[in-house]
Formats: structure tokens, C-alpha cells, sequence
């Protein structure tokens, strides 16, 4: 069981292994201007330029009756800059079509006209996954205005590229007669880095993890751009290159950064197709799935784990699998679906049942059995079932899942679900009990989303201040 004094020394591991590369000339001309980290996410280099686009947001404009300057105002813009755009003289970017949608409330029309845009001209191949992976690297992706979640076109657009780049990829590339200037050691100093940030994420929240993930993707960046890392090593860059863009897409999305969230985890599914690692892959999408069933439609959530589930169905081993269907279980309760979510959830606790493979890849060291019960309770709780919910948590628990020390973010939220189960079964005080568990969990947590679950259960309790429990825990935590 991983301890907060065995995490403190992952930090200073970490921290050693790393403070050679970020104390370079080179690194901090990279790294040290922070407007870069949250400036236009989507730069000039693809720009959508379209005469419909363009027409159409200077009709909805006019349409709403705001004053230029008032409008640019509202949209985070200068009034000139947006007129050139408009005009055609700057290019509608990604940002400023949603940019529009915020401020006219056109429901991620605009958004979703640039992203589909985008999605048809950026080539799936070598050269467009080291193109996407530098721009985010050297500080694109990073969007501190509106989010809107890729729509249900545009997804499915996306992850039929995905897969047709991995299998293209799957055959048996000539390797190249370049010796690579990297050794395997490197990448692997990269690998455990990333394996690192992975359990100082589970533990402290999403922080600094994301900074210190695009870092990695920087070095791996820094790799690839000499061009002369060979066959199978290149591979394993951009599997790796995967990896530290989910991390960072993961981190972004539990700190409420949801565009820039979005831009990451298609970079790292364009990575991992690059590598031809479907496994990579259809990780990154069982976390992308969370986004979508969160913060967007939960059916494009179903989506990505059909598309994660048949990429694997070959390849991987049963608790890779197991994972996937306890993702997909997660989905289908958002989409009110009981017998699809029981399927799934049945078909994870027989893969988990199947013990452990040699060839697990290791960042699967949170499945378990713990995990899926939990998963099931929120399951069941979402299909307004609380008293199942109950059973599933209680489960969980003996299953021994150490949510207080290893995973305290995640407890945190089944903590606050539970809480909830006991409140619908009007039992106020285990309701309290759990919500009081819940916050001792975060005194040490980063986490933007797991803050918010506790924000709704607060209010939730709220109602039911004549009870002293309640009232107390309201007042003091």
C-alpha cells in the first residue's frame, strides 16, 4: 500500500530526475512565459477559413443586437481583431468560434463547425501526430475560455480516423537504417517518470501534474524532432508521448480546463495511432469517455468504449478488459440503460476474476475489485437505486479498496455518493458520517472536480438543517 513517506520520496525521485532537463537555457526559453500556457489554443497554423463560417458569425452577431465593442468584450477579444476575423483578414480559430457560442449561447454551433473542420484536414499519419504533439508541447492547447465537448459527428469522425490510423499502422513497419540517438535507457527514465506522476495524480490531485507532464511530452517532443530515432524505438516515443498528453488531458479535465482537456486527449489518441498501440489508445478513451459522460453527452461516452473495446478485443489482457467494461458500465447508467450497465459490470468481475497477467500493462494498478464495486454503486445510484448503490459501496470496502491513502481524490467522490444513498434513503445521520469521511479526504487534494461533488452534496444537505448532524457539519465541515 502506497504511504504518504513513499510518495514523498517519488516526489524527490522525480524532482531529481528532472531538474537537469529544466534548469537548461533550452528548456526555459520554453517553458518560463506562462501567457503562452494560456493564450489562443488554437493558433493561426489551423485556422479554419471559411466563407460560411465567417458569414455566420457575423449574422448571429448582428442577430443579438450587441454593440461591437460590448461584444468583444464579452468574448475575451479585442473589437479589431474579431472584425479581422470577420472580414477574413485573421482566421476563425477554434477558440473564437466558441468564443461566439458562449456569448450568443448558440449552443456550440460554431465550435462544432471548427472542430469538424479540423478534424477533416489534420492527416492522420506520422507527420500530423509530430505536428500535434509539438504544438501542445510548445504551449498550444491550453484554453481558459469556453469548453464545448466534441459533438456526436465530430466524434465519430474522430475515433473512425483513430482506428483506421492504428490498423494501418499495424503492420510491421521497415525499420530504419539511422541508429537511434536516444537508448532505450532514456525512454525508460521517461516511462517510470510518467509512472510516477500517475501515483502522485491518484494522491494529491491534479496540481502541478499537468506542468510536469507536458514536460515529459516536451523531452519526448525534443526526441522525435532529431529525426533520427529508429523503427521500434519511435514507436515507443510516441506510445510514451501518449501517455504523458492523457496525463495532462486527465489533469486538466479534474481541474475544470475542459477545452484544453479535449485538445490533449486527441493528441494523445493521435499518438498512440502513430505507434500503432491500440492499448494506449483505448486507455486514453475510457478517461475521454468521463469527460463526455461529465460534461457532455453521455452516448458519445458508449461510443468510445465500443471503439476501446473492439480496438483491444485481441490484444489485451482480461483486466485491461475489465477496465474497459466497468468505464463503459459508468456510460450506460448516464444513458439510463440497467441491463447494458449489468452486462458490463458482470462481464468486469469475471475478467477481474481471472487474476493478473504478467503483460498487464502497469498502468492498471488501480483495477480492482474495490474499483469496480464502486463504480457499480455509482452506477446504480445514477439509476436512482440507492439502496443497491449502498450494497455495491459497502462491497467495495470489503474488497479492501484503500481509497483514504492511495486514492483520496476518488474516495472523496464515492465518499459524497454514498452520502447521497444514505440521504435518499433518508438516513441524515449516515449521510452526515459519509460527507464528513468525504472532507478529510480532500484536506490534502488538488481537485477541482471532486470540490464540486461536495459542493452538490452540501447543498443537497441544505434542506435539512433542522437535524443537528447536518446543521453542524454545514457550519464546520
Amino acid at each position: 500500500m502506497l504511504v504518504r513517506s513513499t510518495m514523498s520520496s517519488r516526489v524527490s525521485i522525480w524532482t531529481d530526475a528532472i531538474c537537469v532537463e529544466m534548469s537548461t537555457p533550452r528548456y526555459r526559453a520554453r517553458n518560463n512565459d506562462d501567457d503562452r500556457f494560456l493564450g489562443d489554443s488554437f493558433s493561426g497554423k489551423g485556422g479554419i477559413m471559411t466563407e460560411e463560417l465567417r458569414a455566420e458569425l457575423r449574422a448571429a452577431r448582428r442577430r443579438s443586437g450587441l454593440a461591437f465593442n460590448v461584444f468583444a468584450r464579452a468574448a475575451g477579444y479585442s473589437e479589431s481583431h474579431l472584425r479581422n476575423v470577420e472580414n477574413g483578414t485573421k482566421p476563425a480559430t477554434r477558440d473564437v468560434a466558441r468564443a461566439y457560442d458562449r456569448v450568443l449561447a448558440t449552443g456550440g454551433v460554431f465550435g462544432a463547425m471548427v472542430d469538424g473542420a479540423t478534424t477533416q484536414q489534420a492527416p492522420w499519419n506520422r507527420q500530423g501526430a509530430f505536428a500535434a504533439l509539438t504544438e501542445m508541447a510548445d504551449g498550444g492547447g491550453l484554453d481558459r475560455r469556453h469548453f464545448v465537448v466534441t459533438t456526436g459527428t465530430a466524434l465519430t469522425a474522430l475515433i473512425g480516423q483513430w482506428s483506421a490510423a492504428v490498423e494501418a499502422q499495424a503492420a510491421p513497419a521497415a525499420a530504419s537504417s539511422t541508429q537511434p540517438v536516444a537508448p532505450p535507457r532514456l525512454l525508460g527514465h521517461i516511462e517510470k517518470r510518467l509512472d510516477y506522476l500517475r501515483h502522485l495524480d491518484d494522491e494529491f490531485g491534479s496540481g502541478d501534474i499537468a506542468r510536469y507532464a507536458r514536460s515529459e511530452l516536451a523531452m519526448i517532443v525534443q526526441l522525435l524532432r532529431a529525426g533520427r530515432l529508429n523503427g521500434s524505438t519511435e514507436d515507443r516515443a510516441y506510445s510514451l508521448a501518449s501517455e504523458a498528453a492523457r496525463q495532462v488531458a486527465w489533469t486538466m479535465f479534474d481541474s475544470g480546463r475542459h477545452a484544453s482537456a479535449e485538445r490533449f486527449f486527441e493528441t494523445s489518441l493521435r499518438a498512440s495511432a502513430t505507434a500503432g498501440d491500440a492499448v494506449a489508445g483505448a486507455y486514453a478513451m475510457s478517461f475521454m469517455a468521463i469527460q463526455h459522460y461529465t460534461a457532455g453527452n453521455p452516448q458519445n461516452a458508449v461510443s468510445l468504449m465500443d471503439t476501446a473495446e473492439t480496438s483491444v478485443s485481441g490484444n489485451a489482457t482480461p483486466k485491461m478488459r475489465a477496465m474497459l467494461a466497468s468505464r463503459k458500465a459508468r456510460a450506460l447508467s448516464k444513458t439510463n440503460d440497467p441491463r447494458g450497465n449489468a452486462r458490463a459490470l458482470e462481464a468486469a468481475r469475471k475478467l477481474l476474476d481471472r487474476g493478473p497477467h504478467d503483460d498487464d500493462p502497469p498502468f492498471l494498478y488501480w483495477v480492482t475489485r474495490g474499483e469496480v464495486e464502486m463504480i457499480a454503486g455509482s452506477s446504480a445510484l445514477e439509476m436512482n437505486d440507492p439502496a443497491k448503490a449502498l450494497r455495491c459501496f459497502s462491497a467495495a470496502v470489503q474488497a479492501d479498496y484503500p481509497g483514504d491513502v492511495q486514492y483520496p481524490r476518488t474516495h472523496a467522490i464515492y465518499l459524497a455518493r454514498a452520502a447521497e444513498a444514505h440521504l435518499a434513503m433518508h438516513d441524515l445521520d449516515a449521510a452526515v458520517v459519509q460527507a464528513r469521511h468525504a472532507a478529510r479526504c480532500l484536506g490534502s487534494v488538488d481537485s477541482a472536480r471532486s470540490s464540486s461533488t461536495m459542493v452538490g452534496l452540501r447543498r443537497k444537505l441544505a434542506v435539512h438543517t433542522t437535524n443537528a448532524a447536518v446543521r453542524e457539519f454545514l457550519q464546520v465541515g
